[in-house]
């Protein structure tokens, strides 16, 4: 009850912040147009994209109701509701914030990075609101006690099937169009990003909302709600007394509160330092959050070893968000080296970002290998493994408690992206972009933190997912040994690459759309290159929409269909074998891909600050072709390779009973 009421204070304070950035100035006339042709075009995109995902809810729900329970089907549908409402309502003020972060930025910085970051805040304090209220919800109807978690699980289902769509259709979407923009706009016709001239710059407007709003906010969601959702399932097993579920819940109460507290510092402070401000903000929940954990811990177990298992998991995110930061920052070597390389060519560009890209998957694994070692052992895991695996689900929970405040420090990066654009567009003076340039500039390091804090926070959940399946289907070990078992790692292992290029082919495929379009446009239509007509802009939404839409199902189907088929045919410790390959190559990607796109984008930036001869140089066009590839990687098929794996694990984990019962078909013919 105390975490339901937690969540309703969440959604309340988003509602008072909404309505604050619905009061504020929304700019000229013209400024309003632009940024209604961005709204416009963003939520009929989702209106599109939820018509379809209806169909296939409805479809899961009735084969959930028939090979599981109803009420699991009934959880399945809630928990994808909760997940549409966030994104929805998130991206609806987004969309809103933009102009008046515009208008906003004519006062000062302050004044601008007060309603950006509101209107990201409303993104976060809306997925932990929701988040918490469904999760505790279904628990008290369903889960009193520990009993019948199987239906509470569906609820995490619900959330991941949607988050996935949700980000390959919108990292499609947001690629397609920045893509085609970028082909023709920058490179061809040699015009500015942004340039009202360029009929494809509404949809690389819209694209950073469905991509990096509605996306990043249902990814996360699924990150939280399946944290707790393990904790709950593991702690239930754990301790008898109830404290091992009331833990969990208690301490999300206390990271909404302490992300509230947070978020309301950076919504008031005068700063002039919008990244100081974030960052700030940021450590007091973080800090908070922590103490908290240490005063439940002892309440709760009479010992502090729940506290360190936390606090593991506290300090990793934050490890993890300053790693990425060094590889893509253009303050490190890593960017500035790519940058060196634009100076022999398109192809050194490209081999530097990717060694940067790989060199950046050590230390985070490192660190989550020290995360999950000291979680396991502190709790116990030695005397009871039972226990050492709770304390693997709650690092994940460590992590993930400030969700609030980091889904608000991510959401901001595209708001000022937006007012930026918008700024370009209107033709406002170049004092006001130059106070949304900055934001902007914040806005992709916080970005790019925000997909590696993403990523390590899914390899934790989907590793305590994963030890809630192997209880479930009372899978003690995996034996790497049996042939059996080491197909499914192979087959695991493989998923990654094969989801990674379907969605990199979509990226592809759908900007070549867009540059045939674009071209088609600057050719056709008379003054366009001039400034003296104005472009199609809501064709090349179309194209973007329709693209996304088309190319999502099919990733979707991998991650919902090969669990289910290896766990038939093969049986369950094959599809833990399955789980196991998968986690460990996908992780490894989605870091990859994301850091090396991350790079690509930075050292581009970089290049147009001055250096190696600056904008228009060679040296800045091999930096955007860099950039033209990076930007898939990191944000498309980088990050739904977090979902993926979560989906995956989480799949198996709701069907690990008719899988335990019925699984292994295939070996059966040969006994």
């Amino acid at each position: 009850m105390f975490s339901i009421g937690a969540g309703i204070l969440a959604l309340l304070i988003a509602a008072m912040l909404s309505s604050s950035i619905m009061r504020a100035e929304a700019g000229n006339a013209l400024m309003q147009e632009i940024s209604g042709h961005i709204h416009e075009g963003a939520m009929a995109f989702l209106y599109r994209e939820y018509k379809a995902l209806a169909v296939f809810i409805l479809v899961v729900a009735i084969l959930i109701g028939i090979f599981l329970k109803p009420m699991t089907a009934v959880c399945f549908v809630a928990g994808a509701i909760f997940s549409i409402l966030a994104g929805y309502c998130g991206m609806n003020v987004a969309t809103k914030a933009n102009v008046r972060t515009t208008a906003a930025a004519e006062h000062g910085m302050p004044q601008a990075l007060q309603i950006a970051f509101s209107g990201g805040s409303v993104m976060g304090l809306g997925v932990v609101g929701l988040g918490i209220t469904g999760v505790a919800l279904a628990f008290a109807l369903f889960g009193e006690n520990g009993a019948n978690m199987d239906i509470v699980t569906g609820f995490g289902l619900g959330a991941s099937s949607i988050a996935l769509f949700a980000r390959v259709g919108g990292g499609i979407y947001t690629k397609a169009a920045d893509v085609g923009a970028d082909l023709v706009g920058k490179v061809e016709a040699g015009i500015p990003e942004d340039d009202p001239r360029n009929p494809a710059t509404i949809a690389d407007n819209v694209g950073d909302n469905v991509g990096d709003v509605a996306g990043m906010g249902a990814d996360l969601f699924e990150s939280y709600v399946g944290a707790i959702i393990s904790a709950l399932t593991l702690g239930a097993v754990a301790f008898k007394g109830g404290e091992g579920v009331q833990y969990p819940f208690l301490l999300a109460l206390a990271g909404i509160v302490s992300s509230i507290i947070g978020i309301l510092y950076v919504r008031h402070s005068k700063s002039t330092n919008p990244q100081g401000a974030l960052n700030t903000g940021t450590y007091i929940a973080g800090i908070l959050t922590i103490g908290a954990a240490a005063y439940l811990s002892n309440s709760l177990f009479g010992n502090m070893n729940a506290f360190w298992a936390i606090a593991a998991g506290q300090v990793v995110g934050l490890l993890i968000g300053k790693i990425t930061e060094v590889y893509t920052s253009a303050d490190y070597s890593s960017v500035k080296r790519i940058a060196d390389q634009a100076e022999t060519g398109h192809a050194t560009v490209i081999i530097a970002g990717l060694a940067v890209g790989m060199y950046s998957t050590f230390l985070p694994i490192v660190f989550i290998c020290i995360a999950v070692f000291i979680a396991f052992f502190v709790m116990g895991g030695m005397a009871n493994p039972a226990l050492g695996i709770y304390g693997i689900a709650l690092s994940a929970v460590g992590m993930l408690a400030t969700t609030g405040i980091t889904v608000a420090v991510d959401a901001y990066g595209p708001i000022s992206d937006n007012a930026g654009g918008i700024a370009e567009m209107a033709e406002l003076p170049a004092s006001v972009r130059e106070i949304t340039d900055t934001l902007d500039s914040v806005g992709n390091t916080t970005a790019a933190i925000g997909k590696g804090f993403a990523i390590g926070s899914a390899a934790l959940t989907a590793l305590a997912l994963f030890s809630a399946y192997s209880q479930v289907v009372k899978l003690k070990a995996i034996d790497l040994l049996d042939p059996v078992v080491l197909i499914g790692v192979f087959i695991g292992a493989t998923l990654p690459f094969v989801f990674g290029a379907m969605t990199m082919e979509s990226v592809g495929e759908a900007a070549n759309e867009m540059v045939v379009e674009v071209r088609r446009q600057f050719h056709e239509i008379p003054g366009l290159l001039e400034g003296k007509a104005r472009g199609d802009y809501r064709r090349c939404v179309d194209i973007s929409t329709a693209a996304a839409l088309n190319k999502m199902i099919a990733p979707g189907v991998i991650a919902i269909a090969f669990p289910i088929l290896v766990g038939m045919l093969l049986g369950p410790a094959a599809l833990g074998g399955m789980i196991g390959g998968a986690l460990a190559a996908g992780v490894l990607l989605a870091i990859m891909m994301a850091n090396a796109g991350g790079a690509w984008d930075n050292a581009k930036k970089y290049i147009e600050s001055g250096v190696h001869g600056g904008k228009g140089s060679d040296p800045h066009k091999a930096a955007v072709t860099g950039d033209t590839v990076g930007d898939p990687f990191k944000d498309t098929s980088g990050p739904a390779m977090n979902i993926l794996l979560k989906l995956m694990t989480i799949v198996s984990l709701v069907f690990a009973p008719v899988l335990a019962a019925h699984g292994g078909i295939l070996l059966g013919m040969f006994k």
